[in-house]
């Protein structure tokens, strides 16, 4: 009997269908953090909105193709939400998170961070990270591969030219002299975060994604009367361009809870 079991048991193996192989999408060999910088509003008291971004721009990206174990959060109060287990905004963690996932995801790399900004650069909890100091962490830990770096800060846009690469797509939200809106303690999301979110599930592609953002952030200042615009700035590098069919966004994956 016991031989009997077995064959009829290897026969039910041999002839089940197969299932098939999910297709890797074009971020499915990506590293992707996003961090939230701060959790003070401009008037100095707390707020949600930095946090917010970070969890639901998470989301998003899973949602558009990334593999979600592959997306990093980092909190200023990471104890706050167990439910993420963000690590801490550090520059030392961060770099360190990045550099250790993108010696094995070596297709590509992906920077968002949600917090404030001065012309000076972005604040990174008890820290003020630089242009040229998150260039250096770029380019140390993701060499040689496509990177996408989305800056949500006032003067977000003093960035650009030193993170500036042939491969690499920049989104930021606000203009070198310009400041962004909606960081106070009772905005879900800044701003550009927002638009980010809203955009996002009807872009083809982060090019198509930055022109909707920056068409969104525009609609919406102008009906809430702030001014003067932030103007978000979109910069593709030269052999990343003719590419960007190839990282079309993935609508096939399931949807995030």
């Amino acid at each position: 009997m016991r031989g009997a079991a077995a064959v009829i048991g290897l026969l039910a193996l041999l002839f089940a269908p197969m299932q098939p192989a999910r297709a890797a999408g074009p971020f499915s060999n990506w590293t992707a953090v996003v961090v939230a910088g701060d959790f003070h509003a401009h008037s100095g008291g707390p707020t949600e909105a930095f946090d917010n971004a970070r969890r639901d721009v998470s989301r998003a990206l899973v949602d558009l193709g990334f593999e979600k174990d592959a997306v990093q959060q980092f909190s200023v109060r990471p104890q706050r939400y167990p439910a993420d287990s963000p690590g801490r905004s550090e520059a030392r963690t961060i770099y360190d998170a990045l550099r250790t996932r993108a010696e094995t995801a070596k297709a590509g790399c992906l920077f968002y961070i949600s917090t404030h900004g001065s012309p000076e650069g972005v604040i990174l909890g008890e820290q003020m990270l630089r242009p040229h100091l998150l260039a250096a962490m770029l380019d140390d830990a993701c060499p040689d591969r496509p990177s996408v770096v989305v800056i949500s800060a006032c003067f977000s846009g003093v960035f650009i030219q030193p993170l500036q690469k042939g491969d690499r797509l920049i989104l930021t939200a606000a203009r070198p002299d310009r400041a962004s809106f909606g960081c106070g303690e009772d905005d879900k999301y800044p701003y550009f975060d927002d638009c980010f979110l809203a955009t996002a599930p009807s872009a083809r592609d982060f090019a198509t994604l930055g022109a909707g953002v920056q068409a969104c952030v525009a609609r919406r200042e102008k009906d809430t009367g702030t001014e003067p615009a932030s103007e978000p700035q979109v910069w593709i590098g030269p052999a990343l361009r003719p590419m960007l069919p190839l990282y079309a966004f993935n609508r096939s994956k399931s949807k995030t809870p």
